[in-house]
Parts: structure tokens; sequence; C-alpha cells
């Protein structure tokens, strides 16, 4: 009889002994996954780093906005405005808005899409960019619809439609001419 209660307190202690070994297996194979399941959400889409904050840049610039171009690339949509030669440096006011607005009047301009760029360009503009006055851009990742607002007291405004709020950059480049151009893109997704 004291043989088998020996036993019993044996096996009690073992089994005592075993449930913090399997729990602790099962919490570092639940903590593994959860670490694998969070370093692939933060992961960022396409290596994008960018975030949806406004890009500014303050300088004014005396060449004109001449025209605008577009394209869709694997990671994102991307807009170029095409800027003449001047003096000064360019600047940009790019963010994203509520409503898109006439800088002189205030008033909202119609832009298609779920989320609304307004562009500011610190530069003059001498005819209405896209000369159409908006591009509907069907079938497109990213872009929905580009429109003229308007080009007041040396600045163009532009209003861009995205799909959503997505991560954007801006940035400049210089041609080997003088003139420079605007860039704009905007990410597919998070």
């Amino acid at each position: 009889m004291r043989t088998i209660t020996r036993l019993l307190a044996v096996a009690a202690a073992a089994a005592a002994l075993a449930a913090p070994a399997a729990a602790t297996r099962a919490s570092t194979s639940a903590s593994s996954a959860a670490t694998s399941t969070a370093t692939s959400a933060a992961t960022p889409y396409c290596g994008i780093a960018w975030g949806s904050l406004p890009r500014t840049s303050n300088p004014l610039w005396t060449g004109a906005v001449k025209a605008a171009r577009y394209g869709q690339h694997s990671c994102y949509d991307r807009l170029v405005f095409d800027i003449a030669k001047g003096e000064g440096q360019l600047g940009y006011h790019v963010r994203y808005v509520s409503a898109v607005t006439s800088p002189g009047s205030g008033l909202p301009i119609g832009v298609s899409g779920g989320a609304k760029l307004q562009v500011t360009i610190n530069a003059p503009a001498t005819m209405r960019i896209p000369s159409s006055g908006s591009v509907t851009f069907t079938g497109w990742r990213t872009f929905r619809q580009l429109t003229w607002v308007g080009s007041f007291e040396g600045y163009t405004d532009v209003g861009l439609g995205v799909r959503a709020r997505l991560p954007m950059r801006t940035f400049v480049l210089d041609n080997a001419d003088g003139s420079k151009r605007l860039v704009i893109d905007v990410a597919h997704r998070w």
C-alpha cells in the first residue's frame, strides 16, 4: 500500500512539473506565431513607408506650370508636372482635404474619389492643366480624377481624386535645361 501511495505521489509530482513545461511550449509557440504575424503585418507594402501627412516646401518659382503627365507603376500611381525654367526654388503643398477648394474664392471644386489631394504648386500657370480641365482615370488602381482648380497670385492648384487616403510622397526633379518636374506618387495600398 505504501508503494502505491509513493507511486501516486511521484506521478502527481511528475504531472505538476510537466504542466508548466507544456504551457511554456504552447506560450512560446503562440508568441512566435504572433510575432510572425505582427512582423508580416508591419512589413510595408512594396517597402513604402511614406505616410499620408501633408508634404510642403515653401519657396517660390517664376517658371510656369506647362503640363501634367501620369503613369501607373507596380506599387503606385504617379503624377508629374512639367514646369518651365525660372528663378528661385520650386515649392509645393500637397495634402489630403475633405474638399478641394478654389484658392481665390474658397468655393469647393468637384473631384471624384474616396479621398482628395489638393496640390498647390508655388509657380504660376498660363493655361489649364490638364488642358481639358479634367482627366478621369478609368481602371487605375489608385488615381480616379485630376481636375484643374486654378492659378491665382503665382500659385497653381489642382485636385487629385484617389481611391482612399493612401501613402504618398512628393519631390522635385531638376532637368538639364533648368526646368523642373514636381512628382507626386500615391501608393496602391498601405
